[in-house]
C-alpha cells in the first residue's frame, strides 16, 4: 500500500484570544497522487485546515507530516518546493505580464534578487501551457476576467513543480465553463501523479474530481474516505444540515436539496 505524502494527527486549532477550537483532533492521511476534497459548508473549518497543513497556522495540538517528516522541520525554502496553493482569491494590484506573475512561483528555488534562469522561464511557460495560457503570457493580469485570474494563479503554483497541489474554493467564483475548463486541467494533472487537496462547500465539484473526500461540519470530521462511500445522501444531509437526494445525470452524482 502506497505510504501518505501528508499526514495529519490529532490536530487542533484556535485562534489567537479564542478558547473555542476551530479544528478538533482531525486525523488524516493523503496518499500520493490522490485527490483530496475537503467538502462541507460554510464555517466548517476547510480554509483554516488547508493553512494548517502548508504551515501557516501552527496547531495548538497535534502534527503535521510531510512525506514522513514532521512540517516544522523544513524550511520554508524546502517547504514550498513541495507545496503549492491556489488560493481563493488574490489581490493583483501590479501591471505584472502573466508569464511575470507565474515566475514568482520560482521564489522557493532563487537566491534573494536573483533574476530568473533559464529553467525557471521553462517551468513557467509549462504551467502556462498545462493552463491554456501560452498565447497570453504578455498580457497583464489586471486586465484579466476572474476566470482567467483563477487559471493564473494556478499556473503560478504548478511553476512551483510541488508534489503536492493545495486549492481553496478552486470553483467558488466561476462560471460553468471556466469550472468546466478548470475541472479537466485538475483531471489532466492527476493522470500525471500529481496529490491534489482542495476545499470546496460544492458537493458536485468534489464528486466531479476526487478520489477521496473529507466531509467536515463544525471543525470536525464526519467521515473521510473513498468518494463513493461518502458521498450520499444520509452523510450531505448530515454535514449541511439540510434533506439532501443525489441523483445520476450522463454518470455524473449531483446533490439535490429536498
Amino acid at each position: 500500500m502506497s505510504q501518505p505524502i501528508l499526514s495529519l494527527e490529532h490536530i487542533s486549532y484556535s485562534y489567537d484570544g479564542d478558547h473555542r477550537d476551530v479544528l478538533k483532533d482531525l486525523n488524516l492521511e493523503i496518499i500520493e497522487g490522490s485527490v483530496t476534497a475537503l467538502l462541507g459548508p460554510n464555517g466548517a473549518g476547510k480554509s483554516t485546515l488547508l493553512h494548517v497543513i502548508l504551515g501557516w497556522l501552527p496547531p495548538r495540538e497535534g502534527l503535521v507530516k510531510l512525506n514522513g517528516r514532521p512540517l516544522h522541520q523544513y524550511s520554508r525554502r524546502e517547504a514550498g518546493q513541495m507545496m503549492a496553493l491556489v488560493p481563493q482569491i488574490e489581490h493583483m494590484p501590479f501591471d505584472y505580464s502573466i508569464l511575470e506573475y507565474v515566475l514568482l512561483g520560482r521564489t522557493p528555488y532563487l537566491n534573494p534578487l536573483e533574476s530568473p534562469r533559464q529553467n525557471d522561464l521553462k517551468a513557467a511557460r509549462h504551467a502556462l501551457a498545462i493552463s491554456g495560457l501560452s498565447e497570453m503570457e504578455k498580457r497583464t493580469v489586471t486586465s484579466l476576467s476572474g476566470g482567467e485570474r483563477q487559471l493564473v494563479l494556478l499556473a503560478r503554483a504548478l511553476t512551483q513543480q510541488p508534489r503536492i497541489i493545495l486549492l481553496d474554493e478552486p470553483t467558488s467564483h466561476l462560471d460553468l465553463a471556466n469550472k468546466a475548463r478548470l475541472i479537466q486541467i485538475l483531471r489532466e494533472l492527476h493522470k500525471a501523479g500529481s496529490t491534489i487537496v482542495l476545499t470546496t462547500h460544492e458537493p458536485e465539484a468534489a464528486a466531479a474530481i476526487s478520489t477521496q473526500i473529507v466531509l467536515l461540519r463544525a471543525g470536525k470530521i464526519l467521515i473521510s474516505g473513498q468518494s463513493e462511500r461518502v458521498f450520499t445522501a444520509e452523510n450531505l444531509t448530515r454535514a449541511y444540515g439540510v434533506p439532501v437526494r443525489i441523483v445520476q445525470v450522463d454518470g455524473q452524482r449531483i446533490a439535490l436539496w429536498t
